[in-house]
């Protein structure tokens, strides 16, 4: 199977990239730096803009799938205006040019996968939420609905559509896990705020297999919940942390004060969602890390093979 990835050079792109290339199948790249990126060997990086077709179409003629996971972390400090009209536009513009493309090449590809996020459904208290739920109404919501709408338009075109609603991802890498182990690591780990919000999480091993999953499977099509199936609260998975790592949990950090330091962004660690993959679980996907505990001893007191 040959592969067209946007926003391949990211965590997720990576382990994707490289899983993809094990298994024999070519993976093209789109990236706006072909001469420098790192991708693991054997991918090809192919330049583009994201705003614009161009000499990738070629690419994409070729290829049986594409999967978009272009777009600008929202983990970026501060949330000025021009940055989060960037957020908006590295995911829907990408999409829309990727989707357009589809209908102008002879030989089209039989799958779309387009990123989005659990943020899709806004904060939600305590509740359980499923694909079946409406979407919610903040920032990070908005900016899932537009993404998402953005690459629909293949479904016209007789492409299978599917939509990867991910929560967070915790990898060796990953900026989040090393942000909240930091504080427990230095013996001053407890919750944040009122540790009641949610906190949906998925190990990057099972992030990539059921994007491999949702590729390959041909009855995948629609919005999929990646996340693991034991949702938590902030504050049972910093205790789960801090168990791991063999450190104290006792100080809490007042919602006041991360509102003071990181403004508007302080949403991403204060609200939350009990995210349930459930229409992932009733195709037959069995996930490798679905408890907190054994996913975060693989990938703090252990090396992990993806």
């Amino acid at each position: 199977m040959k592969v067209l990835i946007a926003g391949g050079s990211g965590l997720i792109g990576r382990a994707l990239t490289q899983s993809l290339l094990e298994d024999g199948h070519e993976v093209f790249v789109l990236t706006r730096r072909p001469e420098s990126v790192r991708l693991p060997q054997g991918a090809q990086a192919v330049g583009w803009d994201g705003q614009k077709t161009g000499n990738w179409l070629a690419f994409l003629e070729k290829s049986d799938a594409v999967v978009t996971l272009a777009g600008q972390t929202l983990a970026s400090w501060p949330w000025t205006k021009r940055k989060k009209q960037r957020f908006f536009d590295s995911r829907v513009r990408p999409a829309l040019v990727l989707a357009e493309a589809c209908g102008r090449v002879s030989r089209r590809p039989k799958v779309f996968l387009q990123a989005s996020a659990i943020g899709y459904y806004g904060p939600r208290g305590d509740l359980p939420v499923t694909e079946t739920d409406s979407p919610g109404k903040d920032l990070g919501a908005r900016i899932c609905q537009q993404a998402e709408a953005a690459s629909k338009p293949v479904e016209l075109l007789g492409i299978r559509h599917v939509i990867l609603r991910t929560g967070v991802v915790l990898a060796r890498e990953s900026i989040i896990l090393k942000l909240m182990a930091l504080p427990v690591r230095l013996f001053i780990g407890g919750p944040l705020g009122s540790g009641t919000q949610g906190f949906s999480w998925i190990h990057i091993a099972d992030e990539v297999s059921a994007i491999r999953f949702l590729l390959e499977n041909e009855a995948a099509s629609g919005a999929f919940n990646l996340t693991a199936p034991e949702p938590l609260s902030n504050a049972e998975f910093t205790q789960i942390l801090a168990r791991v790592l063999q450190r104290p949990y006792w100080l809490p950090v007042p919602a006041l004060l991360l509102r003071l330091v990181l403004g508007e962004m302080s949403s991403l660690v204060l609200d939350g969602q009990f995210v349930l993959p459930e229409r992932l679980q009733k195709l037959g996907f069995q996930f490798r890390f679905p408890r907190a505990e054994e996913a975060l001893r693989d990938l703090l007191t252990r090396r992990i093979a993806v």
